[in-house]
């Protein structure tokens, strides 16, 4: 391959009409009985609201559109991560949709995991629970001790005594790890391996004895409700069954990056839902508020800020949907530039909608009268979870780098006085009958 160029390949994102139908239920429902959801649920007690999500789950259920991220075979809809980046972008507009339509993280990645690698037995007591809503999971790999991008270092471990594994190790952002009746544990196994062999991943009940279930971390983003958010765990002489690893050992990071793939496609179309619901309130109020006796919208900084959103919403999109298809078509593994690419442009995007809406909104926006400011605290997460920012432009500029060759002699090969001198020898025959009619 030439330095710079890529292969050519056709790619449509076009989908049939009764899918088309179905997304369009989902906005329907979306607005009328999930975003209601928001204004409410401080108002509730636990149990009835919980109720409340099962009616509308079974209503999901009976549409078909229930854990669309697993094919047939395994209990889920078998859309691929084409249409379900389309049906996540609708869910995203609020944070209640996804778990009221069976997509929401962390279950929807370990329910992944558990199906591509998990033994049977594994599925039968976790997998099929937890595709049907009856239990709830986390993901506990990040430490308080070590840096969150690099997988490759933790401290948490895992050692064989007899037929038990003993885990020992602390962790913290477990997603509803305070709730979850499954924590799915990565830990080091063998310490002297190469780095992307030392862990591998386990299954732990969240009632084992020795899981210390110490706090939900305080975020930016806001608390959460009835024990839901980001878990701080200790795992205290943690013994689980020699058949409680998933995989085999030092398959943890492996396995980790498959499950993070298409999490973060499922990450970037919710953003651009919540996005899209930003700027519809910004195009609202700079409709609605007048300045001057003008409404806002006349205004050229205002139209500026509309114009770049909307095409930084659809270039994110597009991006987006053009990983899934990768994904669709030819796995996680070749889709690892794509994948980073989206990944913090998208949060950019997010944050940059949500900050302009709250600008043409002003102290409204400011306020907790519009769901706005909710929005940006819980954006400037998107630029730290499934992977910092920086990791993944440092991925997206080594992947693109690879494509390159250094250039013979002291000049980039477009040098113009380089490429001219080549281009006389090249038409040095022209040249001179050029010269003698002269």
């Amino acid at each position: 391959m030439r330095h710079g160029e890529e292969e050519r390949v056709s790619w449509d994102f076009q989908t049939e009409p009764e899918f088309e139908a179905k997304l369009a239920w989902m906005r329907q429902f979306m607005r009328e009985e999930v975003w209601p959801l928001e204004v409410v649920v401080g108002e509730f007690q636990r149990e009835p609201f919980i109720r409340l999500l099962g009616s509308l789950q079974a209503e999901v259920k009976r549409r078909g559109l229930w854990a669309t991220h697993l094919p047939p075979e395994l209990g889920g809809q078998g859309m691929g991560q084409v249409r379900l980046a389309l049906m996540h972008e609708v869910e995203g507009s609020s944070m209640w949709g996804p778990i009221v339509f069976g997509n929401n993280a962390p279950d929807t990645g370990n329910s992944e995991v558990l199906a591509h690698f998990g033994t049977t037995a594994q599925k039968l007591r976790w997998l099929q629970p937890l595709l049907e809503g009856r239990i709830r999971s986390g993901f506990s790999m990040t430490e308080p001790e070590n840096a969150g991008s690099d997988p490759t270092v933790l401290s948490t471990t895992a050692r064989l005594d007899g037929d038990e594994w003993v885990i020992n190790g602390h962790k913290w952002f477990t997603t509803n790890g305070l709730v979850a009746d499954l924590l799915v544990v990565m830990a080091t196994t063998d310490a002297g391996a190469e780095p992307h062999r030392r862990a591998s991943m386990f299954l732990v009940s969240g009632d084992s004895p020795g899981v210390r279930k110490v706090r939900n971390v305080p975020v930016l983003g806001g608390e959460e409700h009835w024990g839901f958010g980001h878990a701080e765990l200790y795992y205290d002489d943690v013994r689980l069954p020699r058949e409680s690893i998933l995989g085999a050992p030092g398959d943890g990071f492996r396995i980790a990056q498959a499950r993070l793939g298409p999490g973060r496609i499922h990450h970037c179309m919710r953003w651009l839902g919540q996005s899209r619901r930003a700027f519809d309130i910004m195009c609202e109020r700079a409709l609605q508020r007048e300045v001057g006796g003008e409404p806002l919208a006349s205004r050229q900084t205002v139209q500026n800020w509309i114009a770049d959103s909307a095409a930084e919403m659809q270039a994110a999109r597009l991006m987006t949907l053009h990983a899934a298809w990768v994904i669709d078509t030819s796995g996680v593994e070749a889709a690892r530039k794509e994948i980073s690419l989206i990944k913090y442009f998208g949060a950019r995007v997010l944050h940059d909608v949500i900050d302009r809406a709250i600008q043409v909104c002003g102290g409204l926006g400011y306020s907790s009268d519009l769901p706005l400011e909710q929005m940006y605290r819980a954006a400037r997460g998107a630029r730290l979870y499934d992977g910092a920012d920086e990791v993944h432009r440092q991925t997206v500029a080594r992947l693109v780098l690879r494509d390159y060759r250094t250039p013979e002699g002291p000049w980039p090969t477009d040098h113009v006085p380089s490429r001219r001198e080549a281009a006389r020898e090249k038409f040095a025959a022209y040249l001179v009958e050029a010269t003698a009619n002269s």
